[in-house]
């Protein structure tokens, strides 16, 4: 991926990757998207919210678009490595149960072990290490056994896939003023924001939000080159241990700025949907987090969109939160 640039996404390329997922036999879905006020969630904001449910997407996270273009335009019978904290994990077992590939996960210590089970019952095998080892434990499977990585977000393919979630959206709402979406690695954020930008909408505002202890992209915007850190969060899918390349190079071309929200925010966001109906993840419910915490500048007045990003969460893990 290293000769790959920003230059290289192109609203055609999207439009072709876009037809692909469509077409995909991974089954992707076309998410509804509803206004906040069909819901009882609470608003203290004047302003026009539509939420891309994303938790309902097949796979229960938006990952299974990227994957579906990933698989879509790789050869069949190769061994395929890669990292993830759980979503994209279970799209890339998926996948591969699916098309019949051999394929291992290399998941952080801190994930939950009810997902390292999810994916080994599709036949991918699941090794678990420190968070800041996965890169290490992902090169050796390159170069001792002769896997191919497939990267969670670092990647030209993923992104394109991704991005045809932004374009979901344009089909709703044809130049909405903000877009909120949650950022890890960056894959989905420089996905729908290249989706959104090349499409024409100069005028849209789109932001990134990250945890608090999981900021890679915020302070790569701050040092202007992508960067790593021990990253630690409740939302353990927004917890890489660095920034993408690309990602970045796409968001820093087209994301307005970075917001952070403490891991207190994000588990009062999450117990707020589930009283309102919606299962969401702590990593899917950051951009959520960010709009009732005041954290997005301007909404007044505004049509916003709002990505929940995944509902991979269990009846374990939802019992520690708040009701």
């Amino acid at each position: 991926m290293g000769e790959v640039s920003a230059e290289a996404i192109t609203l055609n390329m999207l439009r072709e990757a876009r037809e692909t997922v469509r077409s995909s036999p991974l089954g992707v879905i076309h998410t509804p998207m509803i206004g906040w006020s069909q819901t009882s969630l609470p608003l203290s904001i004047s302003c026009n919210i539509h939420i891309k449910l994303e938790n309902m997407q097949r796979t229960g996270s938006f990952k299974i678009r990227g994957v579906a273009n990933q698989f879509a335009r790789r050869l069949a019978g190769n061994r395929y490595v890669t990292m993830s904290a759980g979503n994209y994990g279970k799209a890339f077992a998926y996948a591969s149960k699916h098309y019949g590939s051999k394929g291992k996960v290399v998941m952080p210590e801190t994930a939950p072990e009810s997902r390292s089970i999810l994916i080994q019952s599709f036949g991918v095998e699941v090794e678990r290490a420190p968070t800041s080892c996965l890169v290490n434990v992902v090169n050796r499977c390159v170069q001792e056994d002769n896997m191919t990585l497939l990267h969670p977000y670092d990647d030209l393919d993923l992104i394109a896939g991704h991005a045809s979630l932004g374009m979901e959206v344009l089909d709703v709402i044809l130049e909405p003023d903000v877009v909120v979406v949650c950022c890890g690695g960056g894959g989905l954020l420089a996905g729908v924001a290249a989706a959104i930008k090349l499409s024409g909408c100069d005028n849209t505002r789109i932001y990134g939000v990250e945890p608090e202890g999981a900021c890679t992209m915020y302070k790569s915007f701050i040092e202007k080159k992508p960067v790593g850190m021990d990253s630690k969060s409740i939302a353990s899918g927004l917890a890489p241990p660095f920034a993408g390349r690309l990602p970045y190079e796409l968001c820093q071309r087209y994301v307005e700025g970075i917001v952070l929200v403490s891991d207190e925010e994000i588990t009062a966001a999450v117990s707020t949907l589930y009283r309102s109906g919606l299962v969401v993840e702590p990593s899917g419910a950051a951009a959520f987090a960010a709009i009732i915490n005041n954290k997005i500048p301007e909404l007044e007045g505004k049509n916003v969109v709002c990505i929940l990003t995944g509902g991979n969460i269990g009846k374990d893990e939802l019992s520690k939160f708040p009701d």
